[in-house]
């Protein structure tokens, strides 16, 4: 059964209150816009499956691939653009053509319909550099995609990092940090060689940033080191470089509409979707670690009975989640991972229902296999807490991913000099 487009958007406008069409957005993080669209990826020439995090591509070696979902019964003609930021991922002031080698306005050509789908679409790929555009420079570019006939409306946007290479980033992860032993926390001693880097004063002018599975919402900033010894750099016994240590994410999959994947207890067809509801969630706070492998908040798009084209032809389907403990008053909570893009908004908000006495979600998501955890947001914050729900267990298996940007002397830009990502064993 196929449905019509018009009636899948009517049940999505039910289930998100993602706005339709947006002007210029306020912010820069990576985010849809627009709410037919749909399984936004974001990757690097080459690089894993179910990669998470802002990626980053070395100047002259590597590249980007960015994908994502259109649910329109025909192809839309889209074009995007690419601005330079800060360290911060504030929009710097070069023009164009100082990090550009080409124009600032590509078409996105390469697209496939859906294939033998209950909910049709339009899948996009954008690969970068291409024969319109190439980055010049190193940094942060942000990339956003439009409508050709109306550029002021952005329906997708992304972060993007090129780096030099010139600096050579190590790091050690350690459970016996400098608030407890073996408890609750992680701590990260990072050192970086910047002898290729054009490092002028190594004390004020680099700036080394810290991402913990790709969360955006408690990256960590350090603007000085502890010491110095000649090209050898020193980050180290600072409260910036102890983690919360979080819990496994938990993971599922809807990989078939015929049976129940991986932690899915029903598969059912109810117009205009089949619909999978999960495995009731507990929190784990309480509970004993337990090793698993997952994807740290990454997911895969993958169905059954395809073989290289689930791109085209995995379906749709509504994910209901569930979490089995009592309200708490104060706290929002949100489901985290990539599939929210990392962001504390409606469309990732859990609400709570008196009813069943559990916090229930509904997502409309593409088949494959997910992993996600549940972030407890306190009123007044943006920052997401893993002792309520998920618990803190210090043997986490966590991936730390740094960017060392330099801000060289009269440069009017930060240069990625390295980067580097280590995950605790």
């Amino acid at each position: 059964m196929v449905i019509p487009i018009r009636h899948i958007l009517a049940a999505l406008t039910a289930l998100t209150t993602l706005a339709g069409a947006a002007t210029v957005p306020a912010h820069t993080h990576t985010a849809v816009f627009n709410e037919a669209v749909r399984t936004l990826r974001v990757g690097t020439l080459g690089g894993p499956r179910g990669q998470t995090g802002i990626p980053v591509a070395v100047t002259d070696n590597g590249g980007f691939v960015i994908s994502f979902d259109h649910l329109s019964e025909d192809r839309e003609y889209l074009r995007y653009t690419l601005t330079h930021c800060t360290a911060d991922w504030t929009p710097d002031q070069l023009s164009y053509v100082e990090y550009l080698d080409g124009f600032n306005e590509g078409t996105i050509d390469d697209y496939d319909f859906s294939r033998a789908t209950t909910v049709h679409y339009v899948h996009y790929t954008l690969t970068l550099p291409n024969e319109q555009t190439r980055p010049t420079i190193s940094g942060n570019y942000l990339l956003r995609v439009y409508p050709e006939s109306d550029p002021e409306d952005i329906w997708l946007q992304c972060r993007l990092a090129v780096s030099e290479g010139s600096a050579v980033l190590g790091a050690e992860i350690t459970t016996r940090t400098d608030v407890d032993y073996n408890r609750k926390h992680q701590q990260l001693s990072v050192n970086a060689n910047v002898h290729g880097a054009a490092v002028t004063d190594s004390y004020n002018d680099l700036i080394l940033v810290i991402e913990q599975n790709g969360r955006t919402d408690d990256v960590r900033t350090l603007r000085h080191p502890l010491r110095v010894s000649g090209d050898n750099i020193f980050y180290e016994h600072t409260p910036e470089l102890i983690f919360n240590a979080g819990n496994e994410y938990r993971r599922f999959e809807t990989i078939s509409t015929q049976f129940a994947g991986m932690n899915v207890d029903e598969v059912a067809y109810s117009a205009p979707y089949y619909r999978m509801v999960l495995m009731t969630d507990k929190p784990r706070s309480a509970d004993s670690y337990h090793y698993d492998e997952t994807l740290g908040g990454g997911y895969v798009v993958r169905e059954y009975n395809s073989d290289d084209d689930s791109d085209v032809a995995a379906d749709y389907t509504v994910v209901y989640f569930s979490l089995d403990m009592p309200q708490m008053p104060g706290m929002d909570i949100y489901i985290d991972g990539d599939m929210v893009q990392r962001r504390f908004s409606d469309e990732a908000r859990v609400g709570y229902d008196t009813d069943t006495g559990r916090y229930t979600k509904a997502m409309l998501l593409k088949q494959g296999a997910y992993s996600y955890q549940y972030l407890a947001v306190p009123a007044g914050t943006r920052t997401g807490r893993t002792d309520i729900v998920e618990g803190d267990k210090y043997e986490t298996r966590n991936t730390y991913r740094m960017r060392l940007y330099n801000r060289r002397p009269g440069a009017r830009y930060d240069a990625l000099v390295g980067a580097a990502e280590i995950t605790l064993r």
